[in-house]
């Protein structure tokens, strides 16, 4: 059964906020990550409608949440929410295999070593690991991972793990100013890679070096 109402504060840092029923009654707990809003932010006063449920800790809290005018898309599996793809960038995975392309053309035609395959391997699985702990502690409320953390992952190699991420544990892939934030992450991530292993960038960094 599912329940209108309006959100009567919303805490866009944190990803969290709190609902009031139409019917009346306690104002309901919401995360962000029950709510399907195709990449709307929720702001206080918007409409929506919610089934209630219960965390981890037994709680109750508004779940499966959409904002009125966008169509429910999520499945609910098990009492939880699907986990889908995000919606707004499924195409963005392509950033992933075009640049692994472009790292297997370093390796062929500029020396590249391949331990840069390893380094950003590794990277891209320990920023994934951290963003599946940034969601789990959101969900149960804990102390968050600050953001300058995970993008300075990405922007040392691990970007591709935080697409991923991003994309199938569906975290971070809404607001709109963490997003902009990790593209630029990743766009200075590729140009010290160019700079770092093609030959036009490394008699580059020679000529500013003066050797």
């Amino acid at each position: 059964m599912r329940i209108e109402g309006r959100i009567r504060s919303w805490k866009d840092d944190k990803g969290f906020g709190f609902i009031v029923p139409d019917a009346g009654g306690d104002e309901v707990f919401v995360h962000i990550s029950e709510l399907d809003a195709e990449g709307r932010r929720p702001t206080a006063g918007d409409r929506v409608s919610f089934e209630l449920g219960r965390d981890r800790r037994g709680r109750v809290c508004a779940q499966s949440v959409t904002m009125a005018g966008v169509p429910l898309k999520t499945r609910r599996v098990a009492g939880r929410t699907a986990d889908h793809p995000a919606q707004w960038g499924g195409a963005t995975l392509f950033a992933i295999p075009a640049f692994l392309l472009l790292m297997v053309v370093a390796a062929l035609f500029w020396r590249m070593p391949t331990g840069w395959f390893v380094l950003y391997f590794v990277l891209s699985a320990v920023t994934y690991g951290l963003y599946r702990l940034d969601k789990t502690l959101a969900e149960r409320d804990g102390w968050r991972v600050p953001e300058p953390r995970l993008h300075l992952l990405a922007l040392v190699g691990g970007w591709p793990g935080a697409l991923l991420a991003q994309q199938f544990l569906r975290h971070k892939s809404v607001k709109q100013s963490f997003r902009r934030a990790f593209w630029i992450t990743v766009a200075l991530n590729v140009v010290a890679f160019l700079l770092l292993t093609s030959p036009v960038g490394r008699s580059l960094i020679a000529g500013l070096l003066g050797h």
